[in-house]
């Protein structure tokens, strides 16, 4: 048993390690900016064409990831290995493309037969790497300084903190676009329309409201025909009327304590019984925020309005359902 204590703290230990390694190495990040980071953002925000990122080895998948940051904050970019680039891909770039080189080293082979092609033509260079004095950097227009003192594997060989210091500069340069361009959560919507992400940006409680029955019974109802709708509606509530004007809401709580409160029912109406100045919602507001409007309220349900029409419910149950809470 002690043995397995020991090495269970041996292990937390190492991982803290790593994870501080990788810690400093990011925080001493921000001290490597320099004008080129800002000049190289003003010249993809300039471009009239994509931002092609390229790499190999473990560069490669921290651009993929980059180029897919990119995307989803309105930046358009696309992926080229450095390898497959020398041997036909490096059709990818267009003349008006800004290109990004990933290398710890900017000094691996493939970098260097890559470079000069790219040089060929008015495509503007913007190396990531972590030696400021390599091929790369010399041959690069911008330089984005990705050093870091020390991998975090034990061996120095496994790219670890190096990669990770990409990652934070990619994230770095996506973002700022992301800011210059005035990039919004309705702009993110647009690329995100799946998943419980793009559902929080879109859907809307009318998006809900038509798919669910509409419970509703005048005032003057008697309780075994509020029973029955709200029963024959599954929405645990319906919405009382006097003509077409919402002017109080019925809920099973409602039901549960008229039972409690009368031995005999026959006579009651809704009116009687149902709960006044009901919560109501806008049908165009965000789902997400009749989310936050209940949570606020301590209510499952909402009745939702449209011009100040009773148009239908929206029930705790349907966000769920979504994905959204």
């Amino acid at each position: 048993m002690n043995n397995r204590l020991i090495a269970t703290h041996t292990i937390i230990d190492l991982a803290k390690k790593t994870i501080e390694t990788e810690r400093d190495a990011i925080a001493h990040l921000s001290a490597l900016l320099t004008d080129d980071f800002a000049l190289a953002v003003n010249c993809i925000i300039e471009a009239k064409g994509r931002v092609i990122i390229s790499g190999i080895g473990k560069s490669a998948i921290v651009a993929t990831k980059i180029v897919a940051t990119m995307n989803s904050t309105g930046t358009p970019a696309i992926f080229m290995h450095a390898g497959d680039a020398i041997h036909g891909d490096l059709g990818t770039i267009q003349e008006n493309d800004v290109v990004i080189c990933i290398s710890n080293s900017g000094n691996t082979p493939e970098i260097k037969m890559l470079v000069p092609l790219i040089k060929r033509g008015t495509n503007k260079l913007i190396a990531m790497t972590g030696n400021t004095d390599s091929f790369l950097a010399k041959q690069a227009d911008f330089i984005l300084n990705t050093y870091v003192e020390r991998e975090a594997c034990p061996n120095g060989l496994a790219p670890t903190t190096s990669t990770t210091a990409q990652l934070v500069m990619g994230d770095a340069l996506a973002i700022v676009l992301l800011e210059m361009k005035g990039f919004t959560s309705t702009d993110f919507a647009k690329y995100h329309p799946g998943g419980s992400l793009g559902k929080r940006l879109y859907l809307r409680v009318a998006d809900l409201v038509e798919k669910n029955q509409v419970p509703q019974v005048q005032k003057n109802a008697e309780v075994k025909e509020v029973i029955v709708e709200i029963s024959k509606k599954m929405l645990g509530v319906t919405a009382v009327l006097d003509g077409e004007k919402v002017v109080g809401i019925v809920t099973d709580g409602d039901i549960r304590r008229m039972l409690n409160k009368h031995d005999v029912i026959k006579g009651l109406t809704a009116e009687e019984i149902m709960t006044r100045n009901p919560k109501t919602i806008p049908a165009d507001t965000l789902a997400i925020k009749a989310l936050e409007f209940m949570q606020k309220n301590g209510i499952s349900q909402l009745l939702a309005m449209k011009n100040e029409t009773y148009v239908g419910v929206i029930h705790l149950h349907n966000l769920i359902n979504e994905g959204i809470l």
